[in-house]
């Protein structure tokens, strides 16, 4: 009942769903000056006049991501610890409840009492309920600034990554949940993506 239900998972990396860099063609190109074979196929030149596509497997980012590993090591354990501590609150509540109830049943208590108890045990839950809205909304909080600090990460580096402009587009990809119904694994990216990113994040410490 009191779970806090924003939880890090393996879905929430906010990763661009194409992250675009717009490479601008050359003007002033005939595409019918291109040259052609004996077959009558185009050559590599027209080839090289179309987008350049790559991809990243963002299944793979995350399982090796340094950054990302850690700081969502360090939601999970904050989310931890704000279940157990309204979790004990909680059960300090009903110990309080069930107390009240016994003493009530034995005719320990006046009328005035009961009464007087009854509003203590509603304020306190009440109290309770602020306190778990209070430390869910801090953790939202939290995990949303860890999202914008990663995409602010991923954007800085696939700029320096891509300042050749050697790629059109980057897409992301994640099995099962992509747009992406095929992929050649001669544009993934991932691994220098990976290994540039854990780079920048060890010169940053």
């Amino acid at each position: 009942m009191y779970n806090v239900q924003q939880t890090v998972k393996n879905g929430c990396f906010t990763f661009l769903a194409a992250v675009l860099f717009v490479a601008c063609q050359p003007g002033g190109k005939n595409v019918n000056n291109t040259a052609t074979t004996p077959s009558g196929t185009s050559t590599g030149a027209a080839a090289a006049e179309g987008p350049r596509i790559a991809y990243v497997d963002l299944d793979s980012v995350e399982a090796h991501y340094e950054y990302f590993k850690e700081k969502k090591s360090e939601l999970e354990k904050r989310q931890q610890a704000i279940d157990n501590e309204l979790k004990a609150n909680l059960r300090a509540l009903q110990n309080e409840a069930a107390d009240f109830q016994r003493r009530a049943n034995n005719n320990q208590l006046t009328q005035a009492e009961g009464e007087a108890a009854q509003r203590t045990l509603m304020e306190k839950q009440q109290q309770l309920e602020g306190k778990r809205q209070t430390l869910s909304q801090q953790y939202m909080e939290q995990e949303a600034k860890f999202n914008e600090d990663l995409q602010k990460r991923l954007d800085d580096f696939l700029k320096t990554f891509n300042s050749d402009k050697k790629y059109s587009f980057i897409f992301s990809y994640r099995s099962g949940a992509s747009n992406i119904l095929y992929k050649d694994e001669s544009l993934d990216i991932t691994s220098p993506v990976i290994e540039g990113l854990n780079k920048a994040n060890a010169e940053k410490k």
